[in-house]
């Protein structure tokens, strides 16, 4: 391993942990929320709001965070939302305690927004490695993602009736706990705070950098991939325990084993790219979602479930971090807050449009319908690469 790279390990393992962490409280809240406003809503058809908030947190923070970041440093910047986190946290319980669900969506979007500085760990750890590491510096944070796994599904499983008649409420109290190790972490490792370049330099006009055709391929796989992630996902816990008549830790099972699908091909998915290149890793990423809503179309035992959401999440990883990788390849450092948090901002927009139908969808016209519209989201993509290849190809025959 090349010396410089493993010295900015010491740096990059600790964003990994304060990822994992951070990442635990939307894990959480995927597999409890829904579940939640279900049990609190008196219209059931909202029961996947609260996630839809989540992601819509996640959608508005994601600019606001990359440019307070600009001006502040990653590591104040990172501080600033987890005692937000933490705020949602503490008012989540109070309103499972007293079952006001309006209360508990805002709580869920104040949560959301710790999603959206939590998503630029990943951005964090490109700051200080040579672009030849990029890749692989966003692969190493993402697999804290493994570990968020776990502890969501397992506090939300194990934390459930804590608190008597208020079920959640104790999860969410635990995640406060968590908050403050981040914020511990975060004031003992050292991160390299903007440079003059980045807060003063030179940038390019609005269209000549978001009209790149890398930049346009690249968010258009972040955001499908998110999108079917979202749909399917969201969708799940409901089809499990509702529909299908599984109990909560079956489906919290599911949704553990989800995510670990998510994140444990970063320990291989940067190593692919750089030999393979993104595109070619984006497709692969689209032909195993594919797979993953085959098996949800032929049967719903606990082991379609279960296989189904390992491949959706490998699938997005493939995606997603593919399309990450392209980003930074598109912009200067002046222009990189603002880059990053557009980015930001349509693919989590597109989580949050996805999550909100996904209730809407399951409840309309069920299970089997909502994944055959996964596939139209796909197809997007699909499009858009030929559209990618096509213009490529038009460069080199004009030069």
């Amino acid at each position: 391993m090349n010396t410089s790279f493993s010295k900015n390990l010491n740096t990059i393992l600790p964003l990994s942990i304060c990822f994992a962490l951070s990442a635990s409280t939307s894990s959480l809240t995927v597999s409890a929320s829904s579940l939640v406003g279900f049990e609190i809503s008196s219209n059931k058809m909202l029961a996947t709001l609260p996630l839809s908030f989540h992601l819509i947190g996640t959608m508005l923070s994601g600019l606001p965070a990359s440019l307070l970041m600009k001006r502040v440093g990653r590591k104040s910047g990172f501080i600033v939302g987890t005692i937000i986190g933490s705020s949602g946290a503490a008012t989540a319980a109070l309103s499972i305690l007293y079952k006001n669900f309006a209360f508990f969506c805002f709580s869920v979007f104040c949560l959301g927004i710790l999603g959206g500085f939590t998503q630029l760990y990943r951005f964090a750890a490109v700051d200080f490695t040579t672009k030849e590491f990029r890749t692989k510096a966003v692969s190493l944070v993402m697999l804290g993602g493994i570990i968020a796994g776990f502890i969501g599904p397992s506090v939300a499983s194990k934390a459930k009736y804590l608190l008597q008649d208020a079920p959640f409420a104790g999860s969410y109290i635990f995640m406060i706990l968590i908050h403050i190790i981040i914020i511990i972490i975060l004031l003992i490792i050292r991160l390299p705070k903007p440079s003059i370049e980045e807060k003063t330099g030179i940038t390019r006009n609005i269209k000549t950098i978001f009209f790149q055709p890398k930049f346009i391929v690249a968010i258009i796989s972040s955001m499908m991939s998110y999108a079917v992630m979202a749909m399917i996902m969201t969708a799940t816990p409901l089809a499990m325990t509702e529909y299908c008549g599984y109990p909560f830790s079956d489906a919290a099972f599911v949704i553990q084993w989800h995510i670990v699908g998510m994140f444990a091909p970063s320990f291989f998915t940067g190593s692919l790219i750089k030999r393979f290149g993104a595109i070619a890793i984006i497709i692969t990423g689209i032909i195993i979602n594919l797979f993953c809503i085959f098996i949800n179309l032929v049967g719903n035992d606990v082991l379609n479930f279960w296989t189904a959401l390992v491949l959706l999440g490998i699938g997005w990883n493939f995606m997603f971090v593919s399309g990450t990788t392209m980003v930074t390849e598109t912009y200067q450092p002046s222009e990189k807050a603002l880059v990053q948090g557009v980015n930001d901002l349509f693919v989590f927009g597109s989580a949050a449009l996805a999550s909100l139908f996904a209730g809407v969808l399951q409840t309309a016209i069920g299970w089997e319908s909502l994944n055959l519209c996964a596939i139209f989201l796909l197809t997007i993509v699909v499009l858009a690469i030929i559209w990618y290849y096509f213009v490529l190809s038009y460069k080199k025959i004009v030069l």
